[in-house]
Parts: structure tokens; C-alpha cells; sequence
């Protein structure tokens, strides 16, 4: 199985904020005093998740243990079915968050996962097998889309994303069907995060501050499955309420 060289390796600190409109709105003026938007723009993506047939990578992950970990697979932009993707392992622990990925393709990780496809022999590779072999059979779970503004700033390891428009698929689960979903927030509201690898300047805390904007561990995927377990049991107490009507009365209550 082929891949491109383009690996990428991540530590960092991540912490998310809930914006409704007028805080996003605050926010984005606020900000353009320090940073800039790169050169991408906004840019919709979105994100395949993997897990077992019973959810155990989702369900542990909503517990909020000290160490959780994901498999997911990204695009970034309009794309194809052969189109590069990243497949990535996503681990969190002790609120420090690390990314191993590599570029791969929709086919090769369909080949990789189902039938015992192999990646290049490297490092990144290595751990996406011990991964796989460690959870069992995976299988696509959840599509999480949104669309995403990103701030740098020079000579700084300070990175800060708007997502907008966060919303979820759990049925067409390919990166190239459409990116249309579920809502996951009210309208108008988005999700900051902000990632640095050492602390938060006291600028950005003083804007925070002002727009009364307070930190969450709001997780998409987290979301997405809660809102989904919701909607299954609500269907399941109005079938057993149907069943009882039948059952007492003869006819549906």
C-alpha cells in the first residue's frame, strides 16, 4: 500500500470555548489586532471517526478519563474519493493532546482496515497497526463537519481556530459524499480552540475576559453520539408505548 512522505507528529495543549453569535462576533474583531488568518481561509473539514461495534472509544471518551484516544480520518477542503486524506490517532492525557499522522487515501485505509492492507514501515505506521490489533475490528461511526477559520501568529507557537457550523452524519460516512449534517450547536454559535504548546498570553486571556467567554471540554464526536443515543431511546420508549396500546387495547394509542 502507497502513501506520500508527509508525516506529521503533534504535542500540544488544546482548550475549547463555546462562542454564541455575539461572542463570535466580538471574538473575530478582537483578534485581528494580534493575528492573522491564514492563507487557506475558511476551509470546510471533515472528519471520519472509527471505533468498535459497541462505541467503547466514544463511550470511554465522554467519561473524560485522564488518557483517551481516537482514530479518525480528516480532509481539508472539497474533495474526491481519491483525494489525499490524513488517517490519525488523536491521544489526549493529562490535558496534553498528541497527533501521529500520516496521508494516505479513502481506498488504502479501506484496504488497510478490511483487508490487511499495510502501510509503509515506519514509526506512525507502526502504531496505527498496534492500534488497530489492540481495539479489534473498527468501523466508521460518525462524519463530524465544519467550517473552520484559523489564526497564526509570527514567531509563535500560538495557534487559535474558529469552527462554525458544527454538524454530524452518521449515515453516508465517506470524506467525499457532502458535508452536509446535522447541526451540533445553535445557529450562529462555533467552537474556539486554542493550541499552544506552552501557556496562554495575557492578551488573549484579557479578550476572553471581556467577551465573557469560558472554557469546555465540548467534544463533536462526544456530541454527536449523545445526540444520537438520545434520539434511540426516545424511539425506543415510543415503540414499547405502541406495543402496550396494542397489547391493552387492541388498536394503537
Amino acid at each position: 500500500m502507497s502513501k506520500e512522505k508527509i508525516i506529521n507528529v503533534m504535542k500540544r495543549y488544546e482548550l475549547k470555548y463555546c462562542m454564541d453569535k455575539d461572542q463570535l462576533e466580538f471574538f473575530k474583531e478582537k483578534i485581528k489586532d494580534y493575528m492573522k488568518v491564514d492563507k487557506y481561509g475558511l476551509t470546510t473539514i471533515s472528519s471520519l471517526y472509527y471505533d468498535t461495534i459497541n462505541f467503547s472509544l466514544i463511550n470511554k471518551s465522554i467519561e473524560k478519563p485522564a488518557f483517551k484516544e481516537k482514530l479518525r480520518l480528516r480532509r481539508y477542503g472539497e474533495a474526491n474519493s481519491d483525494s489525499p486524506v490524513f488517517l490519525e490517532i488523536k491521544r489526549k492525557y493529562d490535558r496534553i493532546v498528541y497527533k501521529r499522522r500520516i496521508v494516505t487515501s479513502e481506498a488504502d485505509v479501506d484496504d488497510y482496515l478490511y483487508n490487511d492492507g499495510e502501510f509503509e514501515k515506519d514509526q506512525i505506521s507502526r502504531e496505527l497497526v498496534a492500534f488497530k490489533e489492540s481495539k479489534g475490528y473498527l468501523e466508521p461511526k460518525y462524519l463530524i463537519i465544519y467550517d473552520r477559520l484559523a489564526y497564526y501568529q509570527e514567531d509563535s507557537d500560538l495557534r487559535i481556530t474558529v469552527d462554525m457550523n458544527p454538524r454530524y452524519r452518521s449515515s453516508d460516512l465517506n470524506l467525499h459524499t457532502s458535508t452536509e449534517g446535522i447541526p451540533l450547536l445553535p445557529e450562529g454559535s462555533a467552537i474556539l480552540e486554542v493550541k499552544v504548546q506552552h501557556s496562554v498570553p495575557l492578551w488573549l486571556s484579557k479578550i476572553l475576559s471581556e467577551g465573557k467567554i469560558y472554557k469546555t471540554s465540548f467534544s463533536k464526536v462526544g456530541t454527536a453520539h449523545t445526540l444520537e443515543m438520545k434520539k434511540s431511546l426516545l424511539k425506543t420508549k415510543l415503540e414499547k408505548q405502541v406495543t402496550k396500546g396494542e397489547y391493552q387495547y387492541g388498536f394503537t394509542i
